[in-house]
């Protein structure tokens, strides 16, 4: 296969990754809060979205590694429980928000039942295709982001030719920050860690000859993944924002995308949608129970026990998380997404920048004091004391819930330049 295939592959492999259906219902309702600062929200959301997703890409195309080799500089102790604490939220949170999100596009409005009989449904459908690991799945996601993505264009073209003339102002007192934090319920950044480990092993499996040749491949699909993201984002927050006048404030999420597709394409069309938006949220939900079995199978010697276990267990959760509204499921994020999102983020510039400055030394320093100045944010978000308030209005941009931007920032310019100091003077 040539590289410029390799490419075009890679890249389409990527968007499909990276593009979780249940993430459709997030963009608009953002715009619809934003309104006339949609442009600001879209940049925040972008920047967690697209940007730094892109950054842990080029990470791995320096690493050339698995999703482990992002935290072994820390140490491999500390690379372990991370991934596994990672994997652990993706299964409690957005796993479950793909059961929700598809009781509340097709199977509520359509049958009227109730959401703990869906999820149950749901994830016995994911074990049984879990356990038996069906290609159908593989063949039908092949098929299914392309038209999904067709759709939700052909929505945001249809709603930006002719817009309502009214639009109402912004809900958000700071818009960017709004959208920069709204932009960690994508799960996008981790989804970059973890995906970038798949395409490494996929190359490898391709026969790629040299590491130059696997580093330009990722780097050149990234881009075209990340665009992909870009264009279907943006489209959807500009819509949501120019059509915030036409639907009740206290609209959900997911009533709003239901709404939108109504309006452009019709009942028929609203509905094609939801069964689509349904489908690619069932594939979701079960390549990230395979990934988790499979990932802890690999740590007990390939046991298939193993791999059962977490699959039923995983599924378990699931049915618990999953017969909760959508709006539940991503409040409950937010204090996880807070302590695992900055540890994240620092990981993925910390493995972009030059070994010779990014020590092991500089490693550690920057997750120590991003994790401890995370805290006050979880706990700011849980449960907000007077004496915590008085805290975290002595720290630069904690009440923004980013108090640890600035430390991490500076520990990592002193230990940096400490490092690099003693190693020119030895």
């Amino acid at each position: 296969m040539s590289d410029s295939k390799k490419i075009v592959l890679f890249g389409f492999a990527l968007f499909a990754g990276f593009f979780g259906a249940g993430n459709l219902i997030l963009p608009p309702y953002l715009g619809f809060k934003a309104g006339e600062d949609w442009w600001l929200v879209a940049l925040g959301f972008l920047i967690t979205t697209t940007v730094i997703p892109l950054i842990s890409l080029f990470g791995h195309a320096k690493l050339q590694g698995t999703m482990l080799d992002f935290g072994k500089k820390v140490s491999p102790k500390f690379s372990l429980v991370y991934c596994i604490i990672m994997f652990l939220v993706i299964i409690a949170l957005p796993a479950p928000r793909t059961a929700a999100v598809t009781h509340e596009m097709a199977i509520g409005p359509m049958f009227g039942t109730s959401p703990l009989l869906t999820s149950c449904i749901y994830f016995a459908l994911v074990l049984v295709f879990a356990l038996n690991r069906s290609k159908a799945l593989n063949i039908l996601g092949k098929y299914l982001t392309p038209i999904i993505v067709i759709m939700v264009m052909t929505i945001v073209v249809l709603g930006l030719i002719s817009p309502p003339e009214t639009m109402l102002p912004s809900a958000f007192e700071t818009p960017l920050v709004d959208g920069l934090l709204e932009g960690y319920q994508t799960y996008d950044a981790i989804a970059g860690i973890v995906m970038g480990g798949v395409i490494i092993i996929s190359l490898n499996k391709h026969g790629s000859p040299s590491y130059s040749e696997k580093k330009t491949i990722i780097a050149k699909s990234s881009l075209i993944a990340i665009f992909g993201l870009f264009i279907i984002y943006t489209g959807l927050i500009a819509l949501g924002a120019l059509y915030n006048s036409e639907f009740p404030t206290d609209i959900t999420r997911t009533d709003l995308l239901l709404s939108l597709s109504k309006s452009m394409l019709g009942d028929l069309g609203a509905t094609f949608v939801s069964i689509l938006v349904a489908l690619a949220c069932f594939t979701t939900a079960v390549a990230i129970v395979v990934s988790l079995a499979d990932f802890f199978k690999s740590l007990f010697d390939d046991s298939q026990k193993v791999y059962t276990y977490v699959s039923i267990v995983c599924c378990a959760v699931g049915v618990i998380m999953g017969s909760y509204d959508v709006g539940f499921i991503i409040n409950t994020a937010i204090p996880a997404l807070l302590l695992i999102y900055p540890i994240s983020m620092v990981l993925i510039f910390l493995n972009v920048l030059p070994d010779r400055f990014a020590t092991t030394l500089v490693f550690r320093a920057v997750v120590i004091v991003t994790f401890i100045f995370s805290i006050p944010d979880v706990l700011g978000f849980i449960s907000p004391s007077e004496g915590l308030k008085t805290m975290i209005s002595y720290i630069p941009l904690a009440k923004h819930s980013l108090g640890w931007v600035l430390p991490a920032l500076v520990t990592c310019l002193a230990v940096g330049l400490l490092t690099k100091e003693k190693l020119d003077v030895e």
